[in-house]
């Protein structure tokens, strides 16, 4: 059964995946974004500030089903460089979205991060895992904060007014469109382009690439299983991959040349910066709860997004936000 779905950040990276997905499972689809919409056929687009309640009242609107709350100020490079905007677009939108939603009757389903566990060393992470930051003069935790806080306005808007919402954090998520400001768009952005690829600080820290395809599917679950009300779930592929090793796979499906250049991040971006040595989600709730996990292989994944890019020119030609 089709259902009327508000998605905010729906113009964004994983925003504009999710959109496509529900416009063609049939569900009646509103973007609620300051950017460009990425046009959909069947899905209506509204321009607004996800700050601005109001203007998030007139779209989220009684008969509404589920909105999908992924508008967001992400990025290393942004929240370095607009640490104000972070706290004020992640919290302040997150406050204006679950208002609304609460207003119309809605379902929420907010997207948080895997930065929300800070430096915990104490990999993999489970959902009810501490938090581990550093001091507040660095803006490198600005963003792991205000997602923190949007999550404990989601609960506590759960457990206070009874709103049916849940939490879906994404783990280190790739795939077509993403802009080449993060670790695998960049490196395929300046493969294609035959530029050197970048190795930060050696490449001897490890993540978990989850593609974006699988961390939407874990979205709609979250959307529309009972069981996801009032609960945050890890959506993270379970493989764990030094950054050295995926910058060669990169390399290797692109035919790229494997120069390198070596990049110090407290250098380029500052000495209260902190990089994270490991990233590793404990995704068994979304198994147990939601019958969700990542099938999609990090080789398998970057030829997609490898291909997508080689069709897209228009994409190798935006600007590179990296450093180097």
């Amino acid at each position: 059964m089709s259902e009327r779905v508000v998605v905010t950040g729906g113009a964004g990276f994983v925003g504009s995946h999710l959109v496509q997905r529900l416009v063609e499972r049939g569900d009646e689809v509103t973007v609620f974004d300051e950017l460009p919409p990425d046009p959909h056929a069947g899905a209506r687009y509204v321009a607004g500030d996800v700050r601005d309640g109001d203007a998030l009242r007139a779209v989220v609107t009684p008969g509404v089903d589920v909105v999908y709350h992924l508008a967001a100020v992400v990025g290393v490079d942004r929240y370095l460089a607009q640490p104000l905007d972070v706290i004020d677009v992640n919290f302040g939108g997150t406050r204006a979205a679950l208002d609304a939603a609460l207003g119309a009757g809605a379902r929420v389903v907010v997207a948080s991060t895997s930065e929300i566990f800070g430096k915990n060393p104490a990999v993999p992470w489970r959902e009810d895992d501490d938090r581990v930051l550093g001091s507040t003069t660095s803006d490198r935790w600005a963003y792991s904060t205000s997602k923190a806080l949007a999550e404990h306005l989601v609960l506590a808007y759960v457990r206070q007014h009874g709103l049916e919402a849940a939490i879906v954090r994404y783990f280190n998520v790739y795939g077509p469109r993403q802009r080449p400001g993060f670790l695998l768009s960049r490196s395929v952005h300046r493969a294609l382009n035959g530029r050197p690829l970048v190795l930060y600080d050696e490449g001897g820290q490890t993540r978990c690439f989850t593609y974006v395809a699988d961390a939407v599917e874990g979205t709609l679950l979250a959307g529309t299983r009972a069981e996801a009300g009032g609960e945050v779930f890890n959506l993270g592929s379970s493989t764990e991959c030094s950054v050295g090793a995926a910058v060669a796979l990169v390399a290797e499906l692109t035919d790229a040349p494997t120069s390198t250049v070596s990049v110090d991040t407290r250098a380029a971006l500052g000495p209260t910066y902190e990089d994270l040595t490991r990233r590793v989600p404990d995704s068994g709730k979304a198994r147990e709860l939601l019958g969700w996990s990542c099938t999609t292989s990090l080789r398998e994944g970057l030829e997609q997004t490898i291909a997508w890019a080689r069709a897209n020119p228009w994409w190798l030609q935006t600007a590179d936000s990296g450093a180097a």
